[in-house]
């Protein structure tokens, strides 16, 4: 497995996918916000930063932590959800006019792009990071050369849970890593047009993210998250609270079953599943 270095994590830029996995948007409340987006319907709407290193806004705010998610400080009442996803480390190659050239993936594992269900925000990107210790990446990847549906993930799958007092519920529904809508070669393509394309609106929550790659001095490394997963009913309608604690583990469905790797998260024993990166955040308040 590959360690991720958390000095060396916060020289990254990280921006997340969209609506790449069917239903998940419409769960989240969220698909009305891309109404204004020219995209197919089984397309992802965009890419959305969640930290640019070095950059003016709240965006530059490390964010990333593999063992707390730290609730924002609010007088009202806030509905946060976990979003269980597959984050890949990119290594960046760069033309001559700046512009991203190409990516190759480097490592995958558990991430949690945890959101604020925050009706109103003009971008995705005011749900995103609102701090330290708003978004979780596991501390163990998967080392990685490919996305191919049949190459070095093929095997993987996601799963999520939220650990209430003594009750542990499955939050995501145990999905493949490789039933993204856009994966593999589709999607490192896409992911390079978007950069290249992407403009921001008034009339989208998108931005120009290859704009802000470029004010951050153009980073050799990229963290992506690359869509949630659908949630099961348990997890589209229970909002994180201080005490709660989120897990998201990918691992390889040929070294565990989905019913093993639930087991083993109600036993507290995920440290020990075989082939996983397992991502356990504690829910507290700042």
């Amino acid at each position: 497995m590959l360690t991720v270095e958390a000095r060396e994590a916060q020289q990254w830029f990280g921006f997340g996918v969209a609506g790449n996995f069917a239903g998940h948007l419409e769960q989240a409340g969220e698909a009305g916000d891309f109404v204004g987006v020219d995209a197919p319907a089984d397309a992802p709407k965009g890419i959305f930063p969640w930290y640019v290193p070095g950059g003016s806004t709240f965006l530059a705010t490390y964010p990333i932590d593999s063992r707390a998610i730290v609730l924002p400080e609010s007088d009202e009442p806030l509905n946060l959800q976990i979003e269980p996803e597959a984050g890949v480390l990119f290594d960046v190659a760069y033309a001559a006019d700046g512009a991203v050239a190409g990516l190759t993936p480097r490592a995958i594992g558990a991430f949690n792009d945890c959101s604020i269900r925050r009706p109103g925000a003009k971008k995705i990107s005011e749900k995103k990071n609102w701090g330290p210790a708003s978004k979780g990446l596991a501390a163990a990847l998967f080392p990685v050369g490919d996305l191919l549906p049949e190459g070095d993930t093929a095997t993987l799958r996601i799963a999520s849970f939220l650990r209430r007092g003594d009750e542990t519920h499955a939050y995501g529904q145990d999905s493949p890593v490789v039933g993204y809508s856009y994966y593999g070669d589709t999607l490192v393509d896409w992911i390079v047009d978007r950069l290249a394309h992407q403009r921001g609106s008034d009339d989208t929550p998108l931005e120009d993210v290859g704009a802000l790659l470029r004010q951050a001095g153009s980073p050799t490394t990229l963290v992506v998250g690359i869509g949630a997963t659908r949630y099961t009913e348990y997890g589209e309608t229970t909002f994180l609270v201080d005490g709660d604690e989120s897990l998201v583990v990918v691992y390889d469905g040929a070294a565990s079953t989905p019913a093993q790797v639930e087991d083993a998260v109600r036993e507290r024993r995920e440290s020990a599943l075989p082939a996983a990166s397992v991502l356990c955040q504690q829910v507290r308040t700042a």
